[in-house]
């Protein structure tokens, strides 16, 4: 008889499923990100392609360089340093100028890639509210089928608890949202 279990067991550990490795998990879910954020870059304008162009070039540390040796080179050119006639002698009226026009436009496009950011921001917060509500639901539906298997074999301690009881219900999302609300303007406050 024991020699009978044996082979049942051997069988049954073969027709178990492997488990699944969790890179393959995690490569399906970057690739799924991956999709996710190609389908918003081709999604924007040629404006907005500019804007967080500009906004690239003027964030790296090249930029800095390039604008010290610049403002180097104009102040040099125009105090006498250099073997050049001033052109924009001090108080630099035209470097003023020139530097408050490029402050004006490179606000305009920070402030332009800033704002699809926060729209991409915002569509991803989208998408991940309804992914824990779709979750939220399913963990229900799942914490129901506990429940019936729990009665059927005559399992009552955790079944019968009023945190499974509450945990067992379908959550109204605007009355977490107002609780959650209340809880913030009461810890505010406190301050």
């Amino acid at each position: 008889m024991s020699d009978r279990n044996n082979e049942q067991r051997a069988r049954s550990k073969d027709h178990e499923e492997k488990p699944v490795h969790s890179s393959i998990v995690a490569d399906e879910n970057i690739h799924a990100v991956e999709r996710i954020q190609d389908k918003a870059a081709r999604r924007r304008t040629i404006a907005q392609r500019l804007s967080d162009k500009v906004s690239s070039i003027a964030s790296r540390e090249s930029a800095i360089v390039v604008h010290f040796i610049w403002f180097a080179i104009w102040i040099s050119a125009n105090i006498g340093v250099l073997p050049i006639r001033a052109f924009d002698p001090f108080p630099f009226s035209l470097l003023t100028t020139i530097v408050s026009l490029e402050a004006i436009f490179l606000t305009l496009f920070v402030l332009s890639s800033q704002n699809r950011l926060t729209q991409d921001g915002d569509r991803r917060a989208h998408l991940d509210l309804q992914i824990n509500l779709l979750a939220e639901q399913e963990m229900t539906v799942v914490l129901r089928m506990l429940r019936e298997v729990c009665e059927h074999l005559g399992l009552h301690e955790t079944i019968d608890s009023r945190k499974f009881r509450e945990l067992v219900q379908r959550t109204d999302v605007s009355e977490v949202a107002d609780h959650v609300e209340r809880s913030i303007r009461t810890e505010e406050a406190k301050k």
